[in-house]
């Protein structure tokens, strides 16, 4: 619990619990939307934050950090992603695959049964990236679907996914937004703005309710690591045993033992030594 303590005490924005949290205040989360976007917005409502969409059993949840709506229903997601992923069996980077999930799933909950296509609403798909993950120095990158035979052709999906680089050098973009990557970066505070932030991340360092929240909430994801791997080694233990009894069996097929006896030696099926017999 201690280490704990020290973990929440020398966190920064980087982390997902506090970039939730700080994101959670209106003023901050809308003045970043307004700096990165250059609009004006009225008022932002927050559909949920860290929200989990699931729509399926069998398919695959994700945990969105930050969803709100402006007053002209636009739906924006916003995500820290401090590192650049890569898939460990494919050695693919995973984020821009995991942006087109995002998108498909974040439309899958705002449209509800039965409605037209045309009620989806504009979306943003924004990743704060500690990463330049196209290495070419942007400081944001913006993407949407766009017609190969002739470029200057959009497709009007009104589906929007940015990528910001906190480590660009070059594009145009606010000094607001210019201070919140240096801040994001390096703790520095250079403008009002991330003055804001600093002092709210101080102010929920001192609340004793949301570092309760915090360990409270990492206690429960060490518990279920704990049973993932100890579930994990007990499958791994009962595959051996199947796979050192079947061996256990080809063997005992070779010294011309019966079916019967080798199924019981081996606690494996008639059926599955009948098999290996018959291999």
């Amino acid at each position: 619990m201690q280490d704990l303590a020290t973990k929440f005490a020398n966190m920064t924005i980087q982390s997902d619990f506090i970039f939730k949290k700080v994101m959670s205040r209106k003023r901050i989360c809308k003045h970043l939307l307004e700096e990165l976007l250059q609009i004006e917005i009225a008022d932002i409502n927050y559909i949920e934050a860290e929200k989990t969409l699931e729509p399926e059993y069998t398919s695959r949840g994700i945990r969105l950090d930050i969803i709100v709506a402006d007053d002209k229903n636009t739906h924006y997601n916003l995500e820290m992603q401090v590192k650049n992923k890569k898939n460990p069996q494919t050695k693919a980077f995973v984020l821009p695959k995991r942006s087109r999930y995002y998108q498909a799933l974040l439309d899958f909950d705002l449209l509800q049964a039965g409605q037209p296509y045309d009620l989806l609403p504009p979306t943003f798909i924004i990743f704060i990236c500690i990463f330049d993950f196209f290495e070419n120095g942007n400081y944001v990158y913006t993407f949407k679907k766009r017609c190969l035979e002739d470029l200057e052709l959009e497709l009007p999906d009104k589906a929007t996914t940015m990528i910001l680089n906190t480590k660009g050098t070059h594009g145009e973009i606010s000094k607001d937004l210019k201070s919140f990557y240096d801040y994001v970066n390096n703790h520095i505070v250079t403008t009002d703005f991330t003055k804001q932030i600093d002092n709210e991340i101080s102010y929920l360092k001192l609340d004793t309710k949301v570092r309760r929240e915090y360990m409270l909430m990492e206690a429960r994801l060490l518990d279920e690591r704990r049973e993932g791997i100890a579930e994990g080694k007990a499958i791994g233990i009962a595959k051996g045993e199947i796979n050192a009894n079947i061996a256990t069996a080809k063997r005992l097929l070779s010294m011309g033992l019966t079916v019967q006896d080798i199924a019981k030696a081996t606690s494996l099926p008639i059926e599955q030594v009948e098999a290996l017999k018959a291999d």
